[in-house]
């Protein structure tokens, strides 16, 4: 059964244009630009004869540049930047990415290799836990206020752009208006400060530390939210959810929202 599939480029000698190859694992797909030493002829004087090789491995694959002088970039399309540099000359370089793009630097042009990994591989384990559960890496209710502020900061670069700047405070209140119509800058600054202590960037207020100043504090929140899949794209509905229930309050008890309620 075959693991990995490769969408070649736009412009191919073999009239490939439009289909896509499957690898099985332990298939190699040998591209450049000279017919006799390729599977997947790419027909562009940028292109090296002999650019490079493609091998699948079960659910993962691996990357040799042939190339004597240029360096191959792996983009994650879903990643938000994410990529790996194969250099000239190296061999069975690990691609970690479900989606990948290979850009081919071809004289003046960028040429798109796409592959993709659709296989995956799970750990068939035991029926029952053993022994205590692992404790989350990090704990985040989705249903709270702090994830929908933490989802509008991370919306532009997941909507695809990976280097767009991150939106203001301001930016983040108008966003949230449809399903948080009393969102304000106090409100979204105070959950912007409470996710850098939720997501230990900062020392919570029960410490003794102070720990340094955070600047860049919603880049830095950002980053570790994308890097580790906190946030996703099928996330960002809630930010167009209609608002929660108010809870109501039993008479004689303060109406003070906690934390996760703001």
């Amino acid at each position: 059964m075959y693991s990995i599939i490769v969408v070649p480029p736009p412009t191919t000698e073999d009239g490939r244009t439009g289909t896509q190859l499957r690898l099985a694992p332990g298939d190699r797909l040998a591209f450049g630009r000279f017919a006799p030493d390729n599977d997947l002829v790419i027909g562009h004087d940028g292109v090296s004869r002999r650019a490079g090789v493609i091998t699948a491995h079960g659910a993962f694959w691996i990357l040799s540049n042939l190339s004597a002088h240029q360096t191959y970039v792996v983009e994650n399309p879903e990643g938000a930047g994410e990529h790996i540099k194969v250099g000239p000359g190296r061999l069975d370089a690990p691609v970690p990415f479900e989606f990948s793009r290979i850009v081919l630097p071809a004289a003046g042009d960028l040429l798109p290799i796409e592959v993709w990994a659709p296989r995956h591989d799970y750990l068939a384990g035991p029926d029952g836990p053993d022994g205590e559960p692992t404790a989350p890496a990090f704990s985040v209710d989705r249903a709270k206020r702090y994830f929908a502020v933490l989802a509008a900061l991370c919306e532009p670069r997941l909507r695809g752009d990976p280097h767009a700047p991150l939106p203001t405070v301001d930016q983040v209140v108008e966003r949230l208006r449809p399903a948080w119509p009393a969102a304000s800058r106090t409100s979204v600054q105070w959950n912007i400060d409470y996710l850098a202590v939720k997501l230990r960037l900062k020392p919570g207020p029960d410490t003794a530390e102070t720990g340094p100043r955070l600047n860049g504090k919603k880049e830095s929140l950002v980053s570790l939210a994308l890097r580790f899949d906190l946030v996703r794209e099928d996330d960002l509905v809630v930010l167009t959810a209609p608002p929660p229930q108010r809870r109501t309050v039993p008479a004689g008890q303060p109406a003070v929202p906690g934390p996760d309620q703001r």
